[in-house]
């Protein structure tokens, strides 16, 4: 019977744009060169809300993990604090990748991406610019703008529209941003306000957790106008996406015609809503096929056999 690798986890920091991004490196103990996936997190998501879980077990496989935070949020740099810039994020994508290319103890030919929600149209994104990776997995991911806002309610985006003109405005004034809530109860303005978004998002924290519950509002106009989606045609490599056929946050739909138009793409679907992906039984269902489907692209050394 073939056991599980063990691993160590090293805190890290890389350098992007004008700040650093806090991280964790797992490395399988006992295996040279090994090949690594790069782990980031939803809107406004921290890498302690269970991407160490993920991270954990795909160390177990073999598979060294980079967990990253990107800049302005938790304990990576950046200033103003919870600033939500998706392309200041995707080049702390490109920054996490040359971080791991860099490293003499890992592959760097066999690097794949992993993003969850937001981070899960990252990872489209990414994996479209860089024809380099191996794989990617993108899961529940957030593929397009327009059919979030529409989930959201029109209501709901209009009554942000004050709080979004407050932050344009400190934004030209050099004051501190304005803030809208990320997750909030039903009918409340917040960037997700689905019965299920912010008793997710608190079930995901562990405690002492450096998430805020709050962005610049400034980011809603490009979160609106954000369609990774568009990008799965483009991406050379084997992609998984993981969809929740019950997603209240990332429209499954189309989610599905996007993930249809990648040329090498699996799809596998999951009776689970967006929040139940880290936790519980499908949790375990999830991380179950994306390590046989990673281990299918990067070819870990198996762990030693009693």
């Amino acid at each position: 019977m073939t056991t599980a690798h063990s691993f160590t986890r090293h805190d890290i920091t890389f350098p992007s744009g004008d700040s650093t991004c806090a991280g964790w490196l797992y490395l399988p103990t006992g295996v040279t060169s090994p090949p690594v996936v790069i782990l980031g997190h939803g809107l406004g998501a921290t890498r302690e809300m269970r991407l160490d879980a993920f991270a954990e077990r795909f160390a177990q496989a073999g598979i060294a993990a980079v967990a990253f935070t990107y800049r302005h949020f938790g304990d990576s740099g950046g200033h103003p604090r919870q600033l939500l810039s998706i392309k200041r994020q995707l080049a702390d994508w490109d920054a996490a990748i040359a971080y791991v290319k860099a490293r003499p103890d890992i592959d760097r030919s066999r690097i794949a991406v992993w993003g969850s929600s937001f981070g899960g149209g990252h990872a489209i994104t990414v994996a479209s610019r860089h024809p380099e990776l191996r794989a990617a997995v993108s899961q529940c991911p957030f593929t397009d703008g327009l059919a979030s806002a529409l989930a959201l309610g029109p209501v709901a985006s209009l009554r942000m529209t004050p709080v979004l003109a407050r932050d344009m405005a400190a934004r030209v004034r050099g004051k501190a941003p304005a803030m809208v809530p990320i997750a909030s109860a039903p009918g409340s303005p917040a960037l997700m306000n689905a019965p299920d978004a912010l008793p997710g998002y608190q079930a995901l924290q562990p405690p002492g957790t450096t998430f805020r519950n709050e962005v610049a509002a400034r980011v809603i106009p490009t979160i609106a106008t954000y369609r990774p989606g568009r990008a799965a045609k483009k991406v050379a490599m084997p992609i998984l996406f993981c969809v929740s056929n019950t997603d209240s946050v990332t429209p499954p739909a189309q989610t599905l015609r996007y993930a249809r138009t990648a040329p090498r793409g699996e799809i596998k679907r999951y009776d689970a809503g967006h929040f139940d992906f880290y936790t519980g039984e499908t949790f375990e269902a999830l991380v179950r096929d994306q390590i046989e489907f990673l281990t299918r692209q990067l070819h870990p050394a198996p762990a030693s056999t009693p």
